[in-house]
């Protein structure tokens, strides 16, 4: 199968390296550099600079004609702007995004983004440990009806599912473009700083081999160093 993975965290580097080791083909996208360094050597898929909600930089990079997409960054926003291009756009059979915000992930859900959340999938193990009755939403969350074929939320909100089983619930209201747009952009925001820090740090460590081990003995190290990522650029 043809795989992408948006966001090279820990939990999309580890998916990358056993669906790769496992004979699929692999292709992960993150806005930061560094972020590859957590892939193995025996890497075989393609590692790509650039951003997973963006769908030039998804085209390109050989999205479309996947059979499974994983949106896995560390930003609600972004992992659902990314699922909803490779569902709408490319026609991507199974998406999964993952939303750490409970209440939000079952709000897309019913939109008809398969979610995937964190938050209630730590809390239901927490709770099997301690032998604990919880009642918590589940750890991943498939819509009945895809996505391309949801119907758009209306001016009342986004229902819920309990709504259609005869319970009366408030809908709960997406959030606005503005919103979507301001949260995206601190995401970026976020990141590069993160990325501009990494650097930096690498740099520093870098230098300060550099100045201490003998020069004659291990020519060109902290240079290696500096410049290994670089391969993983677009």
């Amino acid at each position: 199968m043809r795989i992408v993975i948006v966001g090279c965290g820990r939990v999309g580097s580890t998916l990358a390296e056993n669906l790769d080791a496992a004979g699929h083909e692999v292709i992960i996208f993150d806005i930061r550099t560094a972020a590859f360094d957590r892939l193995p050597e025996t890497f075989k898929g393609a590692a790509l600079r650039g951003d997973g909600t963006d769908e030039e930089v998804l085209r390109r990079g050989g999205a479309d004609g996947a059979d499974v997409f994983l949106s896995l960054t560390e930003g609600d926003n972004r992992n659902v702007m990314a699922a909803q291009v490779a569902t709408e756009t490319f026609a991507i059979p199974q998406v999964i995004a993952k939303i750490n915000d409970p209440v939000r992930a079952a709000a897309y859900a019913e939109l008809g983004v398969a979610t995937l959340c964190r938050t209630n999938l730590m809390v239901d193990t927490v709770a099997q440990h301690l032998h604990l009755p919880m009642s918590i939403g589940p750890g991943i969350d498939t819509p009945e009806t895809p996505g391309h074929q949801h119907p758009h939320p209306t001016s009342r909100g986004l229902p819920v599912a309990s709504e259609a089983a005869g319970a009366k619930v408030p809908p709960v209201a997406p959030p606005s473009r503005t919103r979507v747009a301001a949260d995206h952009a601190a995401d970026h925001a976020a990141d590069h700083a993160a990325d501009h820090a990494a650097d930096h740090a690498a740099d520093h460590a870098a230098d300060h081999a550099a100045d201490h081990d003998d020069a004659a003995t291990e020519p060109g190290v902290a240079k290696a160093q500096r410049s290994g990522f670089r391969r993983w650029r677009s």
